[in-house]
């Protein structure tokens, strides 16, 4: 008899503090494998900081991670992530095509010159985001949808099973945005399992298919989005009205 699969995020009991400030107060939740879960909540929610707790960017007070079944250090070359456009540096020397084979160094190592498979791999990843033609443009030259096109490039260059993205759609173009959106269909179609903070209600549904709402550092609802996003869930999370949420829906 075969064991069952193990969920593709087990999150226990994490808790992170700012100073004396508890910016996350023992969250647990569970995400099965090829799901697609946003993380939602207003400013301050503890939204970013519980993807960067995930990913062990930030110290933890308490808690556990597991991915597919396993630690995190076990399992970072099939994990992905996409930082916030405010927490890159984006006077870095390099161009369009420099920050996409990037996503190449995690099986190639950092010390190997990429060869014409990751070449290849770099191609493709620019060609599904639409920003080919400015492989070689200076990384600073671009709008703030192209260079969110650039890091969506990036994360699909490193081939991971387990996407993490923190605000994909911020400062983007109508464009760039379309193009995106695509892509992460792509993604879930082909069984990969995401989490992205996301702050727009009325496209949830049209992104994702779990949620997970916070408020104040804790958890207010998580689940298939038919259980945790719901008028009630997020008027706890928001304070927002019963018709502003049916608009969103």
């Amino acid at each position: 008899m075969s064991l069952p699969e193990p969920a593709a995020l087990e999150v226990d009991d994490l808790t992170v503090a700012y100073q004396d400030n508890i910016a996350l107060s023992h969250t647990s939740l569970s995400l099965p494998t090829g799901e697609a879960l946003a993380l939602l909540g207003p400013n301050g929610a503890g939204k970013s900081t519980l993807m960067k707790a995930i990913l062990g960017l930030i110290p933890t007070l308490t808690g556990s991670v597991q991915i597919f079944g396993k630690p995190l250090n076990q399992m970072r070359r099939r994990i992905g992530y996409m930082p916030q456009a405010a927490d890159v540096d984006w006077d870095y020397p390099a161009t369009v095509g420099d920050v996409v084979a990037q996503g190449t160094f995690g099986r190639l190592g950092w010390f190997k010159r990429p060869g014409t498979a990751e070449k290849q791999i770099v191609r493709e990843s620019l060609e599904t985001v639409g920003i080919a033609k400015y492989a070689d443009r200076h990384i600073t030259e671009l709008s703030g949808g192209q260079k969110q096109r650039t890091f969506m490039a990036r994360i699909l260059a490193q081939r991971p099973d387990f996407l993490f993205m923190d605000e994909p759609f911020a400062g983007v173009d109508a464009a760039s945005e379309r193009t995106l959106m695509s892509v992460l269909d792509m993604l879930v179609s082909e069984g990969k399992t995401l989490v992205i903070v996301h702050h727009n209600l009325a496209s949830v549904a049209d992104i994702c298919t779990w949620a997970c709402l916070l408020a104040e550092g804790k958890v207010v609802s998580v689940g298939p989005l038919a259980e945790a996003f719901t008028t009630e869930t997020v008027h706890t999370a928001y304070g927002i009205s019963d018709d502003i949420f049916t608009e969103a829906r």
